[in-house]
């Protein structure tokens, strides 16, 4: 089973349907639940796999309980974890509005933090899983008006590469994926052609590729930017 928050649209959903096609039973939640009962309905249909759909809102110390505990009552241990909630408010330190870092520390940080401690007993005692952190471009580059969600996401990345180093020698591979403008929802309205972003499926095949390696390795960090270069 593959456990992805978020997983309603966009990447989340990108890499729903890629781990489904290849035979992986779903678990995933969302704010929007007639959305997730949509995903259901087309994943089940199309695949013949199981899924496993929660409304939760994982900015909230107690949506990130009601999720765990929805997972683990499943009864499937998870054998990959996708870290993919997320949420994105431009603006500027010195000006943004007051409990902007906040909100994006806990919808950006704290949810991945949570739900990897909720989850990564069973794969630290089955010695094998896979954790995947839906970073951004933004987690090594600093840019105007990226403010608080920035900063989020470089503690996102550096949660991974601690993540990383304490699972080792439990046999959990921890990947940090890093994409630049993905088309997805968070850029609605904005006057570009579709060319000039990446596919969330462009990013969800990576995912399942890094995933599909021998357990020999690991790969730690993928950057997947636009052909054309970052907006």
């Amino acid at each position: 089973m593959i456990v992805v928050t978020g997983g309603s649209k966009g990447i989340g959903k990108a890499i729903i349907q890629i781990f489904a096609k290849n035979g992986f039973n779903i678990a995933t939640c969302g704010r929007n639940n007639a959305d997730l009962i949509a995903l259901k309905n087309e994943i089940e249909s199309e695949f013949g796999v199981k899924v496993f759909v929660q409304t939760a809102d994982l900015s909230l110390p107690e949506g990130t309980r009601s999720f765990i505990e929805f997972v683990k009552r499943i009864g499937e241990k998870p054998q990959v974890l996708v870290n993919n909630t997320g949420t994105f408010i431009p603006g500027a330190i010195h000006d943004e509005p007051e409990g902007q870092l906040r909100k994006m520390i806990e919808t950006n940080l704290y949810s991945a933090y949570d739900i990897t401690r909720g989850l990564v007993g069973e794969m630290i005692k089955e010695k094998s899983g896979h954790i995947f952190n839906i970073c951004s471009i933004a987690s090594i580059t600093a840019y105007a008006n990226g403010g608080s969600y920035a900063i989020s996401k470089h503690a996102m990345h550096g949660f991974s590469k601690c993540l990383r180093e304490e699972m080792k020698e439990h046999n959990v591979r921890v990947t940090a994926i890093l994409p630049g403008a993905t088309l997805t929802a968070s850029w609605e309205g904005v006057e570009l052609p579709p060319e000039r972003f990446s596919k969330a499926e462009d990013v969800a095949e990576v995912v399942y590729s890094a995933f599909n390696i021998s357990k020999n390795s690991v790969v730690e960090d993928i950057i997947i930017r636009p052909q054309l270069g970052d907006l």
